[in-house]
Formats: C-alpha cells, sequence, structure tokens
C-alpha cells in the first residue's frame, strides 16, 4: 500500500513547516535515510530523513508552502506496487495551504493516474510511469504485459513513436503578486515595478513576532562598560601559537569572551534566570544561546551545562555549532535549554550596541568590536585596546544593582584572562 509522507513535528513549538526544498522528485527512489526534503520550521531550516524505502509516485506540497505538521507531503509506493491505490490518510490533518502567487512551484509534480477508454484506472508501475513521461509516451495506447494487465517499463520502451502524447500546453504565468497592505503605523510607499517585494519566510516571522514580544512584554534597560582587551588578545595569541605548532584548535576572541559570561554567570547566579509569572526561577545550569547569523536571519543554539566544560569544549562546540547551522543541519533539541544569550558584532566593526532580550530568558551580552584607542595610564596617553560590552536585562527579574555586578564581571574576567583557565 502506498505510504504517506508527512509534515514532521520538528520542534516542540512547531505547529506548521515550509517545505524549501525537495531533494527527491516524481519517480526517484528513496532508501530508508535519505534526505527527501528541506523543512523550514519555528526555529531553523532542517533536512528531513526518509523512514521507509520505495518510489515516489506524487508530490502533493509544492516548494515554498507551508503545511501544518501532519499534513501529507508526498507519496510514496514500494517496488512493483500498484500505485493507483489510494494512500492511507493522515489522521485528521488538515490540507496543505497553497502557495502564494510569488512563491516558487515544485520541480515536478505528480500527473494525475491514467485513465483506460472505458473509464476504468490504468495499473502502471512507477519506472514505467517515469519513463512514459520523460518519453511522452500516451499510457493509454499501451498493451500491459505484466501481472493483470499491468503497464511496466519494457512495455512503454516498445511503445511506438507514435503514441507519444501531445506536448501540453505551456504554464500560464501567475499573475503579479498584489503590493502588500500599508501597515498600521503608517502609509507605505507605492511599491514600483524595480522594488523588490521579499516574502517573509518562517524563520523572519518568527524572529519578528518573539523580538516584537519580547519588546512589549519585557521591561528592558541597558548597561555598558568598556573593558581592556590587551591582557586577552596577548593570552590569546600565546595560546594560539602553541596550538599552531601542535595542530590544535583556534582560539577565538568570541570563545574568551563566553567562557567569562559563564564564570560571570556562576557567580551572579541572579542574572541566569527567568521570570515565571509569581516566581522567579535562578537555573542550576548555566545554558548559553550563541547567535549565529545564517542566510535568512539568526539562530541561537545552545551550549548546555557551559559551567562544567573547559575552553577547549566550548570552543570546538561553538565552531562545530556554526559550520552545522550555515549548513542547516542542527538538531531542534540544539536550541532548548538556553538561559542567557551572547551576541557579537565585533566581526562587523560595531563597537557597541543594545541587544533585545531573548525570551524566556532575562539577560542578552551584546559584545563589540576590539578597537584601538587613546587611553589614560597612570597620568600618561598610551595607545590601548579596548573592547564595549553591553548588557540588556528584563527589569522584572535582574535590578540594576545586580546587572552591574554581573557585566563587572564578566569585565574582570576578559581583563584576568588567565582566571578562566583555572
Amino acid at each position: 500500500m502506498p505510504i504517506n509522507i508527512e509534515m514532521p513535528k520538528l520542534s516542540d513549538t512547531m505547529t506548521e513547516g515550509t517545505l524549501v526544498t525537495w531533494r527527491k522528485n516524481v519517480g526517484e527512489e528513496v532508501e530508508i535515510g535519505d534526505i527527501i526534503a528541506e523543512i523550514e520550521t519555528d526555529k531553523a531550516t532542517m533536512e528531513m530523513e526518509a523512514f521507509d524505502e520505495g518510489t515516489i509516485v506524487e508530490i502533493k506540497v509544492q516548494e515554498g508552502t507551508k503545511a501544518p505538521v501532519g499534513a501529507i507531503l508526498a507519496v510514496l509506493a514500494e517496488e512493483d506496487e500498484d500505485v493507483d491505490a489510494p494512500a492511507p490518510a493522515a489522521a485528521a490533518a488538515p490540507a496543505a495551504a497553497p502557495a502564494a502567487a510569488s512563491e516558487p512551484v515544485a520541480k515536478e509534480a505528480a500527473a494525475p493516474a491514467p485513465v483506460a477508454a472505458d473509464g476504468s484506472r490504468l495499473r502502471v508501475s512507477p519506472l514505467a510511469r517515469k519513463i512514459a513521461a520523460e518519453k511522452g509516451v500516451d499510457l493509454n495506447a499501451v498493451q500491459g504485459t505484466g501481472p493483470n494487465g499491468r503497464i511496466v517499463a519494457a512495455d512503454v520502451e516498445a511503445a511506438p513513436v507514435a503514441s507519444a502524447a501531445a506536448p501540453a500546453a505551456p504554464a500560464v504565468s501567475p499573475a503579479p503578486a498584489a503590493a502588500p497592505a500599508a501597515p498600521a503605523q503608517g502609509i507605505l510607499p507605492t511599491v514600483g515595478p524595480d522594488d523588490k517585494v521579499v516574502p517573509l519566510s518562517t524563520m523572519r516571522k518568527i524572529i519578528a513576532d518573539r523580538l516584537l514580544t519580547s519588546k512589549v512584554t519585557i521591561p528592558h534597560f541597558y548597561l555598558h562598560v568598556e573593558c581592556d582587551a590587551a591582557p586577552l588578545m596577548a593570552l590569546r595569541k600565546q595560546i594560539n601559537a602553541q596550538t599552531e605548532q601542535t595542530g590544535g584548535n583556534k582560539y577565538t576572541v568570541n570563545d574568551f569572551i563566553v567562557k567569562a559570561i559563564i564564570n560571570a554567570a556562576q557567580e551572579v547566579p541572579a542574572v541566569n534566570a527567568s521570570y515565571n509569572g509569581d516566581s522567579i526561577v535562578e537555573f542550576a545550569n548555566v545554558g548559553i544561546s550563541v547567535a549565529i547569523a545564517v542566510e535568512d536571519g539568526l539562530v541561537t543554539p545552545v551550549v548546555k551545562e557551559a559551567q562544567n566544560k573547559s575552553l577547549l569544549t566550548i570552543s570546538e562546540e561553538i565552531k562545530d555549532m556554526a559550520k552545522r547551522a550555515r549548513d542547516k543541519k542542527l538538531k531542534p533539541s540544539e536550541f532548548d535549554g538556553g538561559t542567557i544569550t551572547i551576541s557579537n558584532l565585533g566581526a562587523w566593526g560595531v563597537e557597541g550596541f543594545d541587544a533585545i532580550v531573548n525570551p524566556p530568558q532575562a539577560a542578552i551580552v551584546s559584545v563589540g568590536g576590539i578597537i584601538e584607542k587613546a587611553v589614560s595610564v597612570n597620568g600618561e596617553i598610551k595607545s590601548g585596546l579596548r573592547m564595549n560590552l553591553g548588557l540588556s536585562c528584563d527589569h522584572r527579574v535582574v535590578d540594576g544593582a545586580v546587572a552591574a555586578t554581573f557585566l563587572n564581571a564578566v569585565k574582570k574576567f576578559v581583563e584576568q584572562p588567565t582566571l578562566m583557565l583555572v
């Protein structure tokens, strides 16, 4: 019996997903473990594996289309199976929403099952159907030699050229998408022919919703402190020179800042907390969410139980997560368990900024670039390396003095980096 491939639930909060790309098309064979599609969820774009084997005989949800969890995405037939037999219906799964006019369509959609002259459904093997589509053979003109008159691949291969079906009419180009409605806060300028209208991806919609909720419902306040980054840069240079000779791990500035935040969160646990309605939860473990820029937005995978990990382990984990984030290979579980976030824009030349709290966390540390500037040292003006650290807090959880104590603890570890190695 044909097997339905359904929209999987890839995270605890996922209710729908967007089918970004089909990796397999109609007529292609699928084995267990094959990547058959890319699904965009509320957290990231992830690869979907096949849990059954067979041949894809129908694609029901086109690329760029949203579908709720449980909706039928495609139909898979086992070898030598009668693909005209209906697949079992998905359990109470609503139909997938149609693609918008501006969204891309699937690479290949399944043709309707052929019907014989007497109105009965033709019995066709998946391979025969694929060959017929490629050669343009009219299956109604082919005599089946398989069991019960089923048309097999050899029948299509032997079909005369005269049986080729007329070419299909060219697809009608979709009408251009209507200009977006004016936002409530003002009047949108007229959208001209040279303007680019970019539909929001699932990720961007989730980012927009979460950040709006954060700014509207969380009373933010912000602190800044300037650090002497020279000791950290000197230690990093020394360590990397040693590891370069041995082929070991190369440390980034961000690795040290992450470690400094972890240590500070242990010293000031009131910041490593969350608002819980009628209570505040102070977490025993430090789960540091690391903001990583990807093609369509920002993801924040978590280094879990970070207080128990060495600088080397933290550095290797972050590098691995960053690579897999850009390759869309992070797992849903890797986004759970965050208790505080770091956002570093130093690599983009930003000296300082205020980040938005990542709910339900109570604090996020913003990291600027290391700048060479004139500083006063014992009354003398010298050249120094300075770095701006910012802290955005949920005032329902963290008071100003507590936040200042935490931020100064981060500064202490940055300016005395050897403390992070003991």
